[in-house]
């Protein structure tokens, strides 16, 4: 595959200078979905642009719990480049003398790496535009601030769905980290505590597909900084609390060409165009293996069960919220800019370019098959009757992180978008992480992955 695309790193050089930063953090996502990296002085920023910084192969087959996955092809032979792009380039509010940027991996002869998740999307997003489609997208971001206490975490408040009491519980933290991701170019929407205690949701603006993976990385980066500096801990993963609501990190998508709205179609069932349907029919008909790359963690089937709002059987509806793709309504003069999807089964333990990455090649499988989703689901499809849910092809998802791999490994359309270096990886990690944490009690899968997410 070709190379990053090239950039004038001198600029970078002197950003970085100005900024007063003294590191600048060379960021990656790997494929547990841990947000990993290194850190160059200014001093020697200029040969670290110009050439990468250097990184063992080994590190893709790396899992939550440290450990080097059985069944990855990496070891300790072998090294890649970090080359950072430079538009991702931003100074740490929270962290004065740091800057970081975001970086793709380079093999020595100078390709993109195959076993990195950031050049999944690329090349996701580059099958797109050779259909004359962009993406666009926007991740909903549930989390929870916590406490640290003799025997681990609790809850920061406890604050009811929507509760303006728990706004003013959380005001310092979150009126810092407003103010923090405003500072490196993020545009907060809405903001408010959702149906846990202590638990938040944010959501920022949509944009190009990869920009709105970038800005993961940052937000989840800025959250977890700024509430410990307020004495908080905050955590992404699916189920924190075994016995409180679970956090997700839903996927708003839409399709774009020329400035128009693809999905847009007055006249269409649900307002929705053929094109966008068979979309929708891709993501349903992928979705048991998708959910190894939206869902991907032991604790996240914790959280998807019915009558969880989060989804648990591949359907599709109007408004929809225990559906897999939700179309949500749209707003009064600005029906075509409104019109979206709703991808419910991602959440916070999903690398970002792995889960939107896998979204696209669903839907564009949809797309090029002329797949179509059957009718739409008006009630919660866990009220529906096992035969009628047979009639209507609705399917219960996997149950458990072991049956979701199981579903990856017989999707050959999800095999071949993923490549044979990527997929022999995330597996292999995904394998590992489900064989450590498989017998665990809840409350110890939640605590382990509490820390880490």
């Amino acid at each position: 595959m070709d190379g990053p695309v090239a950039h004038d790193g001198h600029d970078l050089v002197a950003r970085a200078r100005a900024s007063g930063a003294q590191l600048v953090r060379f960021l990656y996502c790997d494929n547990g979905n841990l947000i990993r990296g290194k850190a160059a002085h200014l001093s020697a920023l200029a040969d670290a642009v110009e050439t990468g910084i250097g990184l063992t192969v080994a590190m893709a087959g790396f899992t939550l719990a440290e450990q080097l996955a059985a069944g990855t092809g990496q070891g300790p032979v072998g090294e890649i480049r970090l080359v950072p792009d430079p538009r991702t380039f931003r100074p740490l509010p929270y962290n004065r003398r740091q800057a970081r940027v975001l970086c793709d991996m380079v093999t020595l002869e100078g390709a993109l790496w195959e076993a990195y998740p950031r050049t999944f999307l690329r090349r996701m997003i580059a099958k797109a535009a050779a259909a004359g489609i962009e993406a666009q997208a926007a991740f909903e971001y549930e989390f929870y601030l916590a406490r640290r206490t003799p025997d681990g975490f609790e809850p920061w408040d406890d604050s009811v769905c929507f509760g303006s009491a728990g706004m003013d519980s959380a005001s310092a933290i979150v009126d810092e980290l407003l103010e923090s991701l405003v500072e490196q170019g993020i545009e907060p929407r809405q903001y408010y505590p959702e149906l846990g205690p202590g638990q938040q949701e944010l959501s920022v603006a949509h944009g190009p597909i990869l920009g709105t993976a970038d800005t993961s990385i940052a937000v989840r980066e800025t959250v977890r900084a700024v509430a410990a500096e307020h004495g908080a801990v905050a955590s992404f993963a699916p189920k924190p609390f075994p016995d409180q609501a679970g956090s997700g990190m839903h996927v708003h998508l839409s399709l774009w060409r020329e400035g128009r709205n693809l999905l847009y179609a007055p006249e269409g069932p649900l307002g929705i165009s053929p094109l966008g349907l068979q979309f929708i029919a891709g993501v349903l008909e992928h979705a048991p293996g998708l959910l190894a790359l939206t869902c991907p963690s032991v604790n996240s089937y914790s959280r998807l069960a019915p009558g969880m709002w989060s989804s648990a059987y591949s359907c599709y509806g109007f408004d929809n919220r225990e559906a897999t793709v939700r179309v949500p309504s749209r707003f009064r003069g600005i029906e075509e800019a409104s019109t979206n999807l709703e991808i419910k089964a991602v959440d916070g333990s999903a690398n970002p370019y792995l889960a939107l990455g896998g979204l696209l090649a669903a839907g564009l499988d949809g797309i090029e098959r002329g797949l179509e989703p059957g009718e739409p689901v008006d009630v919660n499809p866990a009220e529906l009757s096992e035969a009628e849910r047979d009639r209507r092809k609705i399917r219960r998802y996997p149950q458990t992180l072991g049956q979701a791999i199981a579903a990856l490994k017989d999707d050959q359309i999800l095999l071949d978008a993923l490549g044979p270096t990527l997929a022999r990886e995330l597996l292999a990690v995904r394998t590992s992480e489900w064989e450590t944490f498989r017998e665990r009690p809840a409350i110890e899968v939640a605590r382990a992955h509490f820390h880490r997410y």
